[in-house]
Parts: C-alpha cells; sequence; structure tokens
C-alpha cells in the first residue's frame, strides 16, 4: 500500500486538504486574497448576494478594497486547476464508466453596456412560451454524473464562448482537452469502458460525434421530434449500372410508417414515469449537406451511423402529457442491457441543473458586477473550486438541518447542507493562506473632480445574415412542410 492511501485511510481529511493545497498552488497573484475569497463563500451563513457582503464573513479576514483587488488583479493558473479537478476521485455509472455531461449556462449582463464580449442569450420561461433573448456570456461547462437520482455533479472545466464561436466545435474541442487530461491522470486506462458524454438537443450530435471519433468516447444526445434520417444503403442488385447511392431510405421521426420493427426493445417499469418502453433502431445516418458547419468539408461528406432511441413514458410526475424522447447514439448493435442503460444515463443528465442553480442561487456565481470577461472567467473558476471542496467534504460533513426539515442519511446531503458544515471542517483541513499586513488604502481621486475618461462602450454581438437573406425580400408562398411528431 502507498503512503498516500495509508495516509488517507488515517486522516479522512487528507484528500480535501489535499486539494486546497493544490488549489493554493494555482492561486499565482493575489493568492491568501483569492484563497480566503472562496472560503468566505463555503463559509457564508446563507446564499451569496454581493462580494461586498463576502468581506463580513469571519474566515475573510481582509478588506472589502482587498476583496474586489484580488477579483480583478489577481491570477488563477487555469491549466494547473484543470489537472488538479481531474486528479480528484470521479464518480462512475453502474457499469464503472466515466459519464460526462456538457451543457450552456449563460451569465446575463442586460445592462452591461460597459462589459465586451457580450452575445445574445436563449433564455427560457422568461415569459409565457417565450424565449428571450438577453445579453451576457454563455458558459459551457462539463460535468462528470453519479448513477441513481442525485443532485450531486463533478464540475471539470468551464470555458466561455467569445463571439462568433460554434457550440459543437468549441464542446469538442474543451472536450477533447478533458479526456486527455483525465487518461494523463490515471481515471481512464486502456481495457476500461469507453467513456459516455451526454448532450441534449442543442448540440449536433453527429458532428460532435465524429470531431471526437479518434477518442475512447461514446456520445449520446436527444434529437428534436421533426428530424429525418436515412437507413443504411441496401445490397446492390447484380447487373445494376449508374452511380451507387450513398444514402437508403427515409426514417422520419414523426411517421411511424417509416419505422418498420426496431431491432430492440425494452420494457421497464418506474417509479416516477411507470412503465417506460425504449424501441432502438441501429445503423440510422442524417444526410449531411455543404451548409452550416459543414461547409468548410471537402469532398464527399462522411456517412456517420449510429443508434436512434424512442423513449416513451406512461405519465410524468407534474401531470402533463408526456412526449416521446428522441435519442442518438454514436455506437451500433445495441443490446437491451444497452439500450436500458442509455436511456437512463441521459435522464441523469439533468443533475447539471442542480449543480448550475445551486453555482446561481447559492454560491453567487452571477451575483457580482464583473465588468471584465477576464474577470467573470476568474470568478468562475473559483466557484468551481469551491463546489469540488463541497464535494470533497460530503462524507465528512454533519447534517445542520433546519427544525422544518427531514433528516437525510450521511451519503444523501445535498450540497446545500454540506456547505453549512463547512465552516466546522475548515478548521480541520489545510489553510495555506497567509495573515493579511496592515495597510491603508489610497487616496482616490480627488473630491471635486470630474471623471474626465468615460468607459468604452459595447455593442451586444449579433449573427450576421447571409447576403443572399438580405437580397431575399419576399417570403415564399410554398414553403416545405415541416414534419413534426
Amino acid at each position: 500500500m502507498s503512503l498516500s492511501h495509508h495516509v488517507a485511510r488515517q486522516d479522512p481529511f487528507a484528500g480535501l486538504s489535499r486539494f486546497r493545497g493544490e488549489f493554493y498552488s494555482c492561486l499565482t497573484r493575489r493568492a491568501d486574497a483569492l484563497f480566503e475569497l472562496v472560503d468566505a463563500v463555503l463559509c457564508a451563513d446563507g446564499p451569496v448576494r454581493s462580494l461586498v457582503e463576502l468581506s463580513l464573513v469571519g474566515e475573510h479576514r481582509r478588506g472589502h478594497g482587498g476583496l474586489y483587488d484580488a477579483l480583478s488583479a489577481g491570477r488563477v493558473d487555469v491549466a494547473r486547476l484543470r489537472r488538479a479537478l481531474a486528479s480528484v476521485p470521479l464518480p462512475r455509472a453502474a457499469d464503472g464508466r466515466l459519464v460526462l455531461a456538457a451543457d450552456l449556462t449563460c451569465w446575463l449582463r442586460p445592462s452591461a453596456h460597459t462589459s465586451p464580449q457580450r452575445i445574445l442569450c436563449h433564455t427560457y420561461g422568461r415569459g409565457k412560451n417565450q424565449h428571450i433573448p438577453v445579453p451576457g456570456w454563455p458558459y459551457s461547462v462539463i460535468c462528470a454524473l453519479e448513477t441513481g437520482r442525485s443532485s450531486w455533479t463533478a464540475p471539470l472545466d468551464a470555458l466561455r464562448l467569445a463571439p462568433g464561436d460554434d457550440a459543437a466545435t468549441v464542446t469538442a474541442g474543451q472536450m477533447r482537452e478533458l479526456v486527455e487530461r483525465l487518461m494523463a491522470a490515471g481515471q481512464w486506462r486502456g481495457g476500461d469502458p469507453e467513456i459516455l458524454i451526454v448532450v441534449d438537443a442543442g448540440y449536433d450530435v453527429p458532428r460532435l460525434a465524429f470531431l471526437l471519433k479518434d477518442l475512447p468516447v461514446q456520445v449520446l444526445g436527444r434529437m428534436r421530434s421533426d428530424r429525418v434520417l436515412r437507413r443504411t444503403v441496401p445490397p446492390r442488385e447484380p447487373g445494376r449500372r449508374g452511380r451507387p447511392p450513398r444514402h437508403g431510405g427515409e426514417f422520419v421521426f414523426g411517421d411511424p410508417a417509416t419505422w418498420n420493427t426496431p431491432n430492440v426493445q425494452t420494457v421497464t417499469a418506474t417509479r416516477l414515469y411507470g412503465t417506460a418502453v425504449a424501441r432502438a433502431w441501429d445503423r440510422l445516418h442524417p444526410r449531411l449537406t455543404h451548409r452550416s458547419a459543414w461547409t468548410a468539408e471537402l469532398g464527399a461528406l462522411p456517412v456517420i451511423e449510429g443508434t436512434v432511441i424512442r423513449l416513451q413514458v406512461e405519465h410524468l410526475p407534474s401531470g402533463a402529457t408526456p412526449k416521446p424522447v428522441w435519442l442518438w447514439w454514436s455506437g451500433t448493435d445495441a443490446t437491451e442491457t444497452t439500450v436500458d442503460l442509455l436511456w437512463r444515463a441521459f435522464l441523469r443528465r439533468f443533475d447539471i441543473e442542480h449543480t448550475f442553480r445551486l453555482f446561481k442561487q447559492t454560491l453567487g456565481w452571477t451575483c457580482p458586477k464583473i465588468r471584465s470577461p477576464e474577470a467573470a472567467d476568474r470568478w468562475t473558476w473559483l466557484i468551481l473550486a469551491a463546489f469540488t471542496q463541497l464535494r470533497l467534504a460530503r462524507p465528512l460533513a454533519a447534517d445542520l438541518r433546519r427544525p422544518w426539515e427531514k433528516p437525510a442519511p450521511p451519503d444523501r446531503l445535498t450540497p446545500a447542507r454540506v456547505r453549512r458544515d463547512f465552516r466546522h471542517l475548515r478548521t480541520k483541513a489545510a489553510c495555506p493562506a497567509g495573515a493579511p499586513k496592515t495597510t491603508r488604502p489610497g487616496p482616490g481621486r480627488p473630491p471635486g473632480r470630474r471623471n474626465d475618461q468615460p468607459t468604452t462602450r459595447y455593442d451586444v454581438h449579433t449573427v450576421g445574415k447571409p447576403d443572399s437573406a438580405k437580397r431575399r425580400t419576399k417570403k415564399s408562398t410554398t414553403p416545405r412542410p415541416r414534419r413534426t411528431g
């Protein structure tokens, strides 16, 4: 047995202390102030409402001026912090594989006219049946998922989308670098099950699988219900001349007459959704064209085959009418066990929404009025480091429940309940931050002198329309019918 494993068995705080020391070494400028800022986020009595209130937390020994100075002028070695996050113990699925979920979450800044690189972010639920675009900074976040119902995930990476970035391309590059770090950290070795990547309908799932085809990963994602895929080309008849076709017959999601008999069908009894019926059709692919993300591809476009899964549940817990969920998996020849594992893994993808809600409503990720996107990235990585400490303190925390809350087993504590006890755990873990030095604030701008250097204002980035769309002034009276189901 190695010395590190022996120490970890004797000291249950070894893992938490080790990560805190590694996190402190990732802070290259204003390290003590940034480290105490994270401790203030973890030890605050309630949700974080503003940065200046964090300076009143007892664990933050510096003034509010040092807090803002650390966030605006501090430095974080992001590459080293990424390696540290990939080295901590990660949750696994039931079959022992890593399941990674990627999704976009937005830091809305509608009134920040002096903040650059803002993009129109699509928001849901801000009006009755309305999707309103609001200016902000979108972030692509990747988390490792647990098995079973849980509000815990393991955030491993966050990347802000710059104006003009394609979400699928950026996520593919981000996922590639993360998988390489996981392999370097020993989280995946040869012979282990392939890593499963789960995304929602906002991503081009076949393109994401095509960009990551050289890695030991499988991609699972939801597709819109009006999609049309193609089957494999049937065997060519002898003596037939002409160019061989590249696509077979159509598979229309909204037309059951084109489905034929599924290759695999499973029926599972669930507690919340009643009977869940999953049917899978093998080797279906989209018919690609030289448009959108495939414009730069030269020659014939690839044929990306996969498995389509249609999930239909009996009822929903909310009482709404359940609609079928269409999934596309980059693998083929799925068995009944594989189909059952895939649709359950996709339902676990929604656990990342609990993490986003905790980031924004409890840890105060979007509450600071930060002007520069670089400071926003710095604050984002501090929040990821804070949540990782909560996850490492999960088996150590006591249940400090409110009188009106139900008792929870030690292994079922939510992140918010673990945060309540972190103030007591902090005294037993390593705290490498040094004591603050006495100083005096600067004089600032003399009274009565106006600011003669106004801050530059920036426009919100919008995607420009192509020239062909600008020249078209009259709308077509015979549009192509949309295939719905």
